[in-house]
């Protein structure tokens, strides 16, 4: 029984038709690189301290004394959340001239009661000046992003399912459609608990039409050194563009709403590709659509210059498809048994380890030292030799466990390689019915370790490399367990449950390279011998 790999070999393996489609489906990426993450600016928080009412007749002198200093990080600054009493202020000044005349410590605070004043040196305006996400209310600015990956996690969940049930091509522009729309909706927001109901929209489809994208890409893209290109040089080096161009944008628009709008525009030049992205033959066999498949093999034969087969399945093959035309695969058929259940189980928790790692350093460009859009613009650029690392890695290696083992041990730069890996390898260990489901099952786990990375760097309060220490325990644990899953070098892409369950693990994998190696040690040795 031939596969669709087999079926379609026919068209070639980088014709007009696949150029076309690997160019497309990357291009539809780019806005993924910049949605996420456009909270490092939207969401910054500017140097702010206690509004202090100018009624108040007080003398240049006492005005700036309203404010007590603090110690913070070992630096002496404006406290940014308290104020001394301005009745005891407004006292004080009648009686005393000075404020130095009188020892300040001994005045009670109180807390921001006007609201605060804001700097506009880097920003006109972030949703943390908005809505004054400060002090008693600064939880709610990682929790805006908390719940941006909290829709993450639904689409990766959701979309898979659907995806698999109605098709790639649907589900990637209805969740790029969702997308666009409610990023242009989140810029009248009238308050933060709208702009986060928005946002959790804005993360159900971002994520929705990267899976879509991804398995779509897989699956026309046929031949597996070109679906490696495509997940890796493709699809990341694309979002790692749309990541480099939010910097770019950001710095010439400071006010948050108007970056957001901005930044929705670009999802409006995507309407076109409707006409030129196909949906998934493999996906429509399945489905038992054989006359749609075949339309569509038609025409990519046409765009390569090849003939069609006359025959293209033969009789068994055909009713072999119309029999896989029952069902859509639920989340279920994941721990269907023991095989497919371990190799679920240890990529969702790798999945989640990395996505800690990854925007925990991406969504602390702010924090570091030097300027924040060099920063972030840096975070991006370091992204494409990262998948330029991991394409070449994965085109001169073959055993992508002990691939992935090494990489997640170091740095961002390993991080971004690592998931271009994890992407194509996820791909590979699950067959063609529940892949979508599979991979967005998967991205459902790291979206659980995005939600987390929020908060992580808040534990540098008790201990400034606690953060790096924790992220890098987790990394190195997830590499231990990558060691479990099966290898897939050499092995064609699964098409069903059954075929998932006869692919060797990694214990069988060194077994088989040492009974290998002995075998022509043997032989070498008997060729002496005579």
């Amino acid at each position: 029984m031939r596969g669709y790999d087999e079926i379609t070999a026919f068209l070639g393996e980088w014709g007009p038709h696949q150029k076309l489609v690997f160019f497309v489906l990357s291009l539809s990426v780019f806005p993924n690189g910049f949605g996420g993450l456009s909270i490092v600016f939207v969401g910054d928080v500017p140097e702010h301290r206690c509004s202090i009412p100018r009624n108040l007749n007080l003398s240049e002198a006492w005005m700036n004394r309203t404010i007590p200093l603090e110690q913070e990080r070992g630096k002496l600054q404006y406290s940014k959340c308290r104020r001394y009493r301005l009745d005891v202020i407004v006292n004080l000044s009648e009686t005393f001239t000075e404020p130095d005349s009188f020892n300040m410590s001994e005045v009670e605070q109180e807390p921001c009661l006007n609201g605060w004043e804001y700097s506009k040196d880097q920003y006109i305006s972030t949703i943390v000046s908005e809505w004054d996400l400060v002090c008693n209310n600064d939880w709610k600015m990682p929790f805006s992003m908390s719940i941006y990956f909290l829709g993450v996690l639904t689409g990766s969940l959701f979309s898979g399912m659907l995806s698999d049930g109605f098709g790639r091509k649907t589900v990637l522009f209805g969740t790029m459609a969702v997308q666009t729309g409610f990023n242009m909706l989140q810029v009248f927001s009238p308050n933060w608990e709208i702009f986060c109901l928005i946002n959790f929209l804005i993360g159900f489809g971002q994520v929705s039409n990267y899976v879509a994208a991804y398995v779509l890409g897989s699956e026309l893209l046929g031949r597996k050194s070109i679906r490696v290109t495509y997940s890796t040089l493709g699809v990341g080096i694309s979002y790692a563009c749309g990541y480099m161009f939010l910097p770019l944008v950001a710095y010439f628009i400071r006010s948050w709403w108007m970056l957001l709008f901005t930044l929705s525009l670009v999802g409006l030049l995507y309407i076109p590709l409707w006409w030129y992205i196909p949906e998934s033959p493999c996906w429509l066999l399945l489905k038992g659509r054989v006359q749609e498949a075949k339309t569509i093999l038609q025409h990519a034969a046409e765009k390569n210059g090849v003939t069609l087969p006359e025959m293209l399945f033969n009789d068994i093959e055909l009713d072999d498809i119309k029999d896989k035309n029952v069902k859509s695969f639920t989340i279920t058929r994941l721990v269907k048994n023991s095989n497919i259940r371990g190799i679920t189980i240890i990529n969702l928790i790798v999945w989640m380890i990395l996505a800690v790692g990854y925007y925990g350093l991406s969504l602390n460009t702010p924090n570091l030292a030097g300027d924040d859009y060099l920063n972030c613009f840096f975070a991006g650029a370091i992204e494409i030799p990262a998948n330029i690392a991991a394409w070449l890695l994965l085109r001169r290696l073959s055993h992508l466990s002990i691939l992935a083992t090494v990489l997640v041990m170091v740095g961002k730069l390993a991080n971004t390689c690592a998931f271009a890996i994890i992407y194509a390898y996820t791909a590979e260990l699950y067959p063609t019915v529940v892949r979508n489901t599979g991979v967005g099952v998967s991205l459902m786990a790291s979206r659980l370790g995005s939600i987390i990375s929020s908060y992580v760097f808040f534990l540098g309060v008790y201990y400034e490399f606690l953060p790096y220490i924790l992220m890098g325990s987790l990394t190195v644990f997830s590499a231990t367990l990558v060691l479990l899953l099966p290898e897939t070098v050499n092995v064609a892409l699964p098409d069903t449950i059954d075929q998932v369950q006869k692919m060797a693990g990694f214990k069988s994998v060194c077994c088989n390279r040492y009974y290998s190696k002995k075998n022509e040690t043997a032989g070498e040795n008997s060729m002496v011998v005579i």
